[in-house]
This record gives structure tokens, sequence and C-alpha cells, in this order.
């Protein structure tokens, strides 16, 4: 073998020898990931779920596989659909080995990076086989979309799920099978294999026994690179610090900020680089922020409950701010599910008519979970329940079993391209600071955790007035504070037609606002950037995103700066700047030592 199958010119002559070599070395490589793998189901340390997955994924595929076989006629008509594609794509494949000019059977979306190199077009056999594929994966979608008597959770799981295994089984995930990577695994002889599969071993056991991927490469040091805003942790409990961060200007606005993260990342989000930090640049703008740093929780704090959170969490933080400060009112900022937990928070204050919030800013949060989007997958009876017992035994759900659920939503953009350029490529990612971020998971309590799923996703008891946390009852429509609601545009985590639903349910004056971008990336935004834009004063009473636009203004940049000039429209009384840990009993630095704490 001494050129490409591809006829591609490569950069370096190939090298029987080294590629034996290197396959050699590949193997050995694979074999310590299967033992990284197979070490702590052995020992017990992990309960292998999978077959309890699996079977979700099989009762799912039966009920579709049920309407067509119910039918002999329908059933040999969907296989026949599925022949005669195959059938003119084999006619179009030897129609161009004879030198005819063919138009594809069927060609990729622009959009899909997956066939983006020019041999998935001029190569014939690799045209054949991606264009095998799109008419497989169009043809699964089909028995999906087309299988009539299905309950709108069930239709929705098994889209998902035809979506991860066609995704899976795209030729660009394997080596013969992706041009790109057998020119590269010729031109290094091997040595790309070899390459990848350490990396793969590094990942499982990184992972404790389970694929954690490696989406960002280089080091990034909590303190160090990140989280490096000036501070001071001025109180800590069981389940969080509180920090306070130094004041960079003279004066300050009067009531304070509490900003309430969520657990299920790390606080770091809003605090990246300097450039990109949320908290740095709230600083800057003249507001003393205090912070709730969660703790990694492990399986002694396995019993705290979503009552624990609140209590332990934002209520006695209000009561620190206010031996911090004097001041017995704050404004207040949830993030995801900490956006959750402060309505919650809020709700509970106003029935106990406890004056403690000068506002409320929900960013990328829900209250209401009728339109909760993709994530509603992995909610329903049969498998919270699995998920219940896997934690009772473990006390906690682990950060990467969380972070692969997230991934596997956009599988396409969060775990294939890696897969293909760390194992395959052989490739260490570049260095990202939001990447990292996101492998820098935390477990969760299981009783919080499954309170949260049960009440918020399955019953959707928050909206509804009947989630009961420390023996109360909660109405979001006692809640008066002012709101500032933001939702992202393209958010697959907290659909943006769900935090617009939520809104209605609120007492007091609610000004929602629309960022461009994600769940990450439409809340940080920094202005600097001038990325993105934000859209005001849509229609309240709209019952869709779209039909809010329509009557919304577009703004372009961050929303940073509308949110500062709300918040001062409130409150604008000023004050001499606090210094950090003034009046307290400062216990460390900022970040502190909870954020350090690795999964």
């Amino acid at each position: 073998m001494s050129a490409s199958p591809t006829n591609t010119p490569t950069t370096k002559p190939f090298d029987a020898d080294t590629f034996a070599f290197n396959i050699a070395r590949a193997i050995e490589s694979g074999g310590k990931a299967l033992t990284a793998f197979l070490q702590p189901r052995e020992t017990g340390d992990i309960n292998n779920s999978a077959p309890g997955e699996m079977g979700e994924v099989i009762k799912t595929f039966a009920e579709v596989a049920e309407y067509w076989l119910a039918d002999a006629e329908r059933a040999g008509d969907v296989q026949m659909r599925l022949g005669k594609a195959y059938l003119e794509l084999w006619g179009q494949f030897s129609r161009k080995l004879a030198g005819a000019e063919e138009e594809p059977t069927i060609a990729p979306s622009p959009k899909d990076k997956r066939f983006l190199d020019p041999e998935w077009k001029s190569n014939q056999f690799f045209d054949f086989i991606m264009q095998l594929y799109l008419l497989t994966t169009k043809w699964a979608h089909e028995l999906v979309d087309n299988a009539e008597g299905l309950d709108p959770h069930t239709r929705k799981k098994a889209e998902f799920y035809v979506q991860v295994l066609t995704n899976a089984f795209a030729p660009s995930n394997f080596v013969l099978t992706n041009p790109e990577i057998l020119r590269e695994t010729i031109s290094s002889s091997g040595d790309n294999l070899f390459r990848g599969m350490q990396m793969l071993a590094e990942d499982i056991q990184a992972g404790g026994g389970t694929l954690k991927i490696r989406q960002s490469g280089g080091t990034f040091e909590v303190g160090k690179d990140l989280a490096l805003t000036p501070g001071k942790v001025i109180y800590q409990n069981d389940i969080m610090q509180l920090i306070q961060y130094e004041p960079t200007t003279e004066q300050v606005l009067r009531t304070p900020l509490l900003i309430v993260p969520p657990w299920i990342n790390k606080y770091y989000i809003l605090d990246l680089t300097p450039k990109k930090s949320f908290i740095k640049w709230l600083v800057d703008q003249g507001l003393t922020v205090f912070v709730i740093s969660w703790v990694n929780p492990d399986r002694h704090l396995g019993t705290k409950t979503f009552d624990d959170y609140m209590r332990d969490g934002p209520l006695t933080a209000m009561d620190v701010i206010e031996k911090a400060t004097g001041e017995m009112k704050v404004h207040t900022m949830g993030y995801c599910i900490g956006g959750t937990l402060l309505a919650t928070t809020l709700a509970w204050l106003a029935d106990k008519r406890r004056m403690r919030t000068a506002s409320a800013t929900l960013m990328a949060a829900q209250v209401d979970f009728t339109h909760a989007g993709d994530l509603m997958v992995y909610i329903d009876d049969s498998q919270l329940a699995a998920l219940d017992r896997d934690m009772q035994q473990t006390g906690v759900l682990h950060g990467t079993r969380m972070a692969m659920a997230f991934n596997m939503l956009r599988s396409n953009d969060l775990i294939w391209p890696y897969v293909i350029s760390n194992y395959l490529k052989g490739k260490e990612p570049s260095s990202f600071d939001l990447l990292f971020w996101n492998a820098d998971a935390t477990r969760m309590p299981g009783a919080n955790h499954s309170f949260y799923l049960r009440n918020c996703y399955l019953e959707n008891r928050l909206s509804a007035g009947t989630m009961v946390l420390d023996n109360t009852q909660l109405d979001l429509s006692k809640i008066k504070t002012p709101i500032y609601n933001l939702a992202t545009k393209d958010d697959h985590i907290a659909p943006a037609r769900s935090v617009l639903y939520g809104s209605q349910f609120f007492g007091g004056p609610v000004r929602f606002v629309l960022s461009g971008s994600g769940h990450i990336a439409g809340v940080i935004n920094p202005p600097v950037t001038g990325k993105y834009q934000y859209w005001t004063d849509g229609n309240a009473t709209a019952e869709t995103i779209q039909d809010w636009m329509n009557g919304a203004t577009e703004h372009p940049g961050s929303w940073w700066p509308d949110w500062r000039a709300w918040v001062e429209g409130l409150d604008s009384e000023t004050v001499p700047a606090r210094a950090a840990g003034a009046s307290m009993t400062v216990l460390e630095d900022a970040p502190g030592s909870y954020v350090r704490m690795r999964a």
C-alpha cells in the first residue's frame, strides 16, 4: 500500500512498518480504555444503567413499529419506499460509473458540517455511502413522523432516539468511511489513531469509567485563568459559599445585588476571563455584588432537598447580606435552575409577607414547563423511577451523566465533532474557556434533583400553585417584585417560548427581553464584543415567540446595558462603595474553595 485510496496527495510517504507499529500501539491503548471502562463496573463503583436506558429505547421504537406492523399492506409499502430509494441510488451510481453526469438522489443540508470535505462529492465511493446514509436517515425519520396514534411524548422520544442513532452511525464517524480521516491515517502512518486511542483511554479514566469527552485543550485553572474578579468569601455552610466582590467605583447603588447561579454547573460561567466576566462588569457598573458558589456535593449531601437549597441558599444569603451592608432588601438574579430556585424563594417570601427583594432578574430560567423543550425526552414516570433508583444507590447524580444528557440533545455539535477530531484525527482540542467550564461538571444531591424533575418538569407544580416548599404552598401570583425576565432566542434548555409563557404567572410588573443566540452565549454577551442583539417591548400576551418578536423592537449588541438602566430606574440612590468583607469575618479570597472541587 503506497498511496491513499482517495487519490489525494499526502504530505508524507506512507510507511507500512510505522503504520503496523502505530496500529499495535492504538490497540494497546484501546485495551487500556476498555479496562478503565470495565473496572469501576466490576467493583460496583458504577451501576451500569445502560440496560434500563436501552429498554426505554426499545420500548419507544416498539410503539412505532406496532403501528406499521399492524397492517401488512402498510408495512409492505414503507419497505417498498426504502427499496425504491435504494434502487434509484444504485442506478444513479451505476450511470456515474459509466461516465454520465447525474444529479444526486439526495444531498446533505448546506449547514451539515459532516460532509463539507470535497471528496464526499468528488469520490464516487464516498458520495454513494453518504447518499445511502441520508436516504436511510430520511426514511427512519418518516417512520416516526407518519406513525399515527402515538402520544406526543412518545413521538418526541422516538424522534430524539432516531436522531441520536442516525447521528451516531453517520459514515463521517468511522475511519474507513471518512475521506478526511483516511487521508490523515495514511499521511501519518496511523499515528493519529494511536494518539486518539491514548486520549480515549485518558478521557475514560478522567470520567471514572464514563467517557468524559475533552472539549477544550490546554489547562485552565479557576482563580488563575478564570474567576479572577477580586472578592472575599464571607460566609459558608454545607451547600454554599457566599462571595462579596471588591468595588471598583467610589459610589455604588444602595441596594446590593445577590446572584443565584445554577448548581448543575459552577458559578464561574458568570466570571470567565475579565473581558467576558459578567460579574466584573456588574461591579464596574457600581453595584455591590454577592454571588452564591454552590458546593460540589458528595453522597453525604445526597439527602439535601430543594427546601434546603432555598433555606441555606438565597434565604440565608439575604440574611448575611443584611449583616454585611445593613440593607434588608436586595436586587436578585437567578440563572437557569438558579432562576427557578429564585422564583420559588420569591413565592415563599411573598407568602410570609417578607419584603426582602427590590427586583428579580431571571436569566434563561423557567417557572412553567409546558413548553420545556428537548429535555422533556428524559422526563416520564419510568425514566424518573430508574433515575431515582440509581441516585438512591450513589446519593448523587454525577455531573458527567447530566453533561452527556445535555450534549446528546445536540450530538452533532457537542459530541461527534470531538470524537472525530480527538479520537480519529488524534488532535488535542483548542483551548476554550466556555467548553472548559462545560466539562467542569458538578454532582447533584439525589433528593434535590428528584424533587426538581418531578415537581417542575413532570408535574409542572410551580406555575400551577401546587408546589410545597418548607410546608408552604407556593403561589407565583403573590410575587409583586418587579421582574426582568430574559430569554435567549436559540435556547434548547430553557426555550424562549417557555420563558415568555412563564411571565404571565407573576403578580407584579414583568419586563420580558429576548436575547440573540442560546442558553450561554445569549446571557454571557459582553457589550465590548458588539455581538448578537436583543429585543424589547413585544406583545406581552403573544402565544409564540415569533408573534412577540413581530411587535418588538430590535437593539444591536448586549442586553446588559438595558438591564443596568432598568435596575437603576427602580432604585437610583447611591452610597459610598463597600469594601468586601469589611464588616464580616473573611474566610478566604474569591473564588473560594467550593468552586475548585472537581467531580
